[in-house]
């Protein structure tokens, strides 16, 4: 129950997100940019909540405690121990300063620069091969975002304030890709495209995987893949149709 009361706040926010985008950009141009700042609070909360506990041994009360935990660390000679330790669990390392949480906090006053925010896509991207491309679908300084700097840095702000209201710390990747899904469904109807064309719906996809391996149960190692024509079944060395 709770959990589905997270994926509707989720989802909730990222409709409102949505509506800030709204007659700036084709709305299957919307996912690009509320997936890519929804999952860069993610990484980021996920981060900090891990630093806390590592600092602490314990879960913040919110977030800003744990970012103001996390810039005291910092100053303290084990600093260096601090950032290893957080980069071989997550593989990457976020300076305070671009952390969501700083972002939101900076819209939330007016001075946030998406420079920074970009600063931080970048990181993430060149910290680790796994996070290569993972924000070159979101173009901070589109002139769909407005017209001029101004603007255009002014409708990222308030998507970083919306966002920001969702609670993804008591989300589990479920809950992100049960919104993943709502949103590629949502836009592509809303461009005139079956839904289908870009993804094969959950409930879909665990009913072809029972079919596929119906018989199978006992047998170890066995995993399923989806292409777009068919499903494989792999079992060992074997791959068939």
């Amino acid at each position: 129950m709770a959990e589905q009361e997270n994926s509707k706040d989720l989802i909730s926010v990222l409709w409102n997100g949505a509506d800030i985008l709204r007659s700036k950009m084709d709305a299957n141009e919307y996912k690009d940019y509320l997936l890519g700042i929804v999952f860069y609070k993610y990484l980021s909360d996920s981060f900090l909540i891990h630093a806390y506990d590592l600092i602490y041994d314990g879960k913040p009360e919110t977030l800003k405690i744990a970012l103001d935990a996390y810039r005291e660390a910092l100053k303290d000679e084990s600093a260096e121990e601090l950032k290893k330790e957080l980069d071989s669990t997550y593989h990457y390392v976020i300076d305070p300063e671009l952390t969501y949480t700083c972002f939101a906090e900076a819209a939330r006053n007016n001075s946030f620069n998406r420079e920074q925010l970009q600063k931080a896509f970048n990181n993430i991207e060149q910290s680790d091969p796994l996070f290569a491309d993972l924000f070159t679908d979101i173009d901070l300084y589109s002139n769909r975002l407005g017209a001029g700097d101004q603007k255009q840095s002014d409708t990222i702000a308030r998507l970083i304030k919306e966002i920001d209201t969702a609670d993804l710390l008591n989300s589990d990747a479920e809950v992100l890709g049960n919104a993943y899904e709502y949103l590629i469904g949502q836009f592509a109807s809303e461009t005139g495209k079956k839904a289908g064309e870009f993804y094969t719906p959950q409930a879909v996809s665990k009913i072809l995987t029972r079919i596929a391996i119906a018989g199978k149960e006992g047998k170890k190692g066995l995993s399923v893949y989806e292409i777009p024509t068919q499903l494989l079944i792999q079992s060992g060395d074997r791959l068939c149709a």
